[in-house]
């Protein structure tokens, strides 16, 4: 058993190849299935290829159990052996190099509730040049607003140890008092931009009830943070306020996920009613046209941003509104 990762069971870490004699004595009794294993697994897998890893072709698979914290030691020191120095990351004002004296970082990942007893957010923030010190100042680019890195932490599932320094490569949570959002840069110099995360454009979307009206305040707050985190999509309709705003995803899960978290950290329970749209644009020039605000199989909406976001019934809705529109152009996000 263990307890959830609290114990560790006793471990020898052996060396060599599976005929070989010392491992044979190890397993005793054992030797022979675990030879069969490895057979099958060197049948049905391939040769480990550093190049090939390093390119996203394959990846090596290692086995423990993380509950009796089996094999996880190990692991890690084998991850950081095969593990690629960093990459010099694409921005706006090309390549940044890791080498850089400079710190930049990037949120790719914002998590709510992280500790229960405090409610509070996390940023995770990849380093991706210079040196992250703690207490100094850097540059939210999306905002130019300075900020001071005063509490920065390594997570390693639920524990958290400060951080003073952190270099290209590392990830390091920074608490978050609702200022980041996915695909933020930071940077001393505060004169470009990391390319943003690839978004999709939901194809499922459900308007939002709550049944209690008394957990409004905590819906609101709910959604606000789970939708930062990128979990789901938030429309609302224009001058309707926060009243049952309308949620996209890409898959319908998303939806399962959201009513749990909504359930357990916020403690609302939401009912969520499918429309009938199946396809969500972002206009990018001049869009109101009269076919657009009449017509009962396209709807008008805004996005968290206040851009506005046209939903369509269906893929031939939205090809009928660009033959009689040619001039209008529609995006796949709002990026």
């Amino acid at each position: 058993g263990g307890r959830h990762g609290a114990e560790q069971v006793d471990e020898r870490v052996l060396e060599g190849e599976p005929g070989d004699a010392a491992l044979a004595e190890a397993m005793g009794d054992q030797a022979g299935e675990l030879s069969e294993s490895l057979a099958l697994l060197e049948g049905a897998g391939e040769a480990y290829d550093a190049d090939k890893v390093e390119r996203g072709e394959l990846s090596p698979l290692f086995f423990g159990s993380a509950l009796t914290n089996f094999g996880v030691l190990p692991f890690l020191t084998r991850f950081l052996e095969m593990a690629p120095a960093p990459y010099a990351r694409p921005s706006d004002a090309g390549p940044i190099d890791p080498g850089s004296d400079k710190f930049s970082g990037f949120v790719f990942k914002i998590q709510a509730n992280m500790d229960a007893d405090h409610r509070d957010r996390v940023a995770f923030v990849r380093v991706c040049s210079g040196r992250l010190r703690k207490g100094e100042q850097t540059v939210h680019v999306r905002t130019k607003k300075k900020l001071r890195l005063a509490n920065s932490t390594l997570l390693m599932a639920r524990s958290r140890q400060e951080v003073e320094e952190a270099y290209p490569g590392d990830v390091v949570g920074l608490f978050d008092p609702g200022i980041f959002r996915i695909g933020d840069t930071l940077a001393d110099a505060g004169d470009f931009r990391f390319e943003g995360i690839p978004s999709f454009s939901p194809e499922h979307f459900v308007r939002v009830q709550v049944a209690e009206v008394e957990r409004r305040k905590a819906l609101a707050k709910g959604l606000e943070q789970l939708t930062q985190e990128g979990l789901v999509q938030l429309f609302r309709e224009p001058g309707a306020g926060s009243a049952a705003p309308i949620l996209g995803a890409v898959g319908p899960l998303q939806f399962d996920v959201l009513k749990f978290r909504m359930q357990s950290e916020y403690n609302v329970a939401l009912k969520l009613d499918p429309v009938k749209f199946k396809v969500a644009r972002w206009p990018r020039n001049d869009w109101d046209r009269p076919a657009l605000r009449q017509s009962l199989s396209i709807k008008v909406l805004e996005d968290r941003e206040r851009r506005p976001v046209l939903l369509f019934e269906n893929q031939h809705m939205m090809r009928w509104i660009q033959e009689k529109y040619p001039e209008l152009e529609l995006a796949e996000t709002g990026d």
